[in-house]
């Protein structure tokens, strides 16, 4: 059980910080992900971003993920889980097109002040509050990918412990402080877990990114 979400950050922090990577560029999932990110960053030293997968939600029971979109467009599906939920392919392109909808107006609002950090050749850190079924980090991931970073990294404070091997078999390195059983949702792990606006992702960015001109 954490306090909140950023001492979860400082302690992930402190995990992440022992893999001494080279040149660190952490990414939060907004919202909640990013209080969580700006913690590890604060702890390790190294620059904060974005990175904006959403959710594809199943029917009439939106918070179980079946699949995201990735901030690139690309969609990642449970096939099983979304014919078990009675999620049918026109379902899924509809829900898919407007979280990609949604995808674009958060990067405008949050790219307003500062320009994006390239995670090229940088060891990029994927962070959020928490994973469930772990397609949303998933989509993140494979975004990720195509921007040729020399590493990528899952960093999350809680996750189910059949989600790890999902994110293991994408990502190079898992950092997951807790893995318990059973598992219903992340709230449950957090004492305080309030909503993270809009506002609050973009004031943590302008609080700890400096702009890209300033990499090293």
């Amino acid at each position: 059980m954490f306090t909140d979400r950023e001492e979860a950050g400082t302690l992930l922090g402190e995990r992440v910080a022992d893999l001494r990577l080279a040149r660190p560029l952490v990414l939060g999932v907004p919202r909640g992900g990013v209080v969580v990110a700006a913690r590890v960053a604060r702890v390790t030293g190294a620059p904060l971003d974005v990175v904006v997968p959403r959710k594809i939600g199943a029917p009439r029971n939106p918070e179980l993920a079946i699949g995201a979109v990735g901030p690139d467009g690309e969609v990642v599906v449970d096939q099983e889980l979304a014919e078990l939920v009675g999620a049918s392919p026109a379902y899924i392109a509809r829900e898919s097109q407007r979280q990609a909808e949604e995808v674009r107006r958060r990067l405008e609002m949050y790219r307003r002040e500062l320009p994006p950090w390239d995670p090229a050749g940088m060891d990029v850190v994927v962070v959020d509050d928490g994973v469930a079924t772990g397609y949303t980090v998933l989509a993140a991931v494979r975004a990720l990918r195509h921007r040729r970073p020399a590493s990528v990294t899952v960093a999350v404070p809680v996750a189910p412990p059949e989600a790890i091997p999902r994110l293991q078999a994408e990502a190079d390195t898992v950092v997951c402080l807790l893995t318990p059983s059973p598992f219903y949702a992340v709230g449950q792990f957090y004492r305080h877990f309030p909503q993270v606006s809009d506002e609050e992702v973009t004031e943590l960015l302008r609080a700890h990114r400096p702009r890209p001109a300033e990499q090293q």
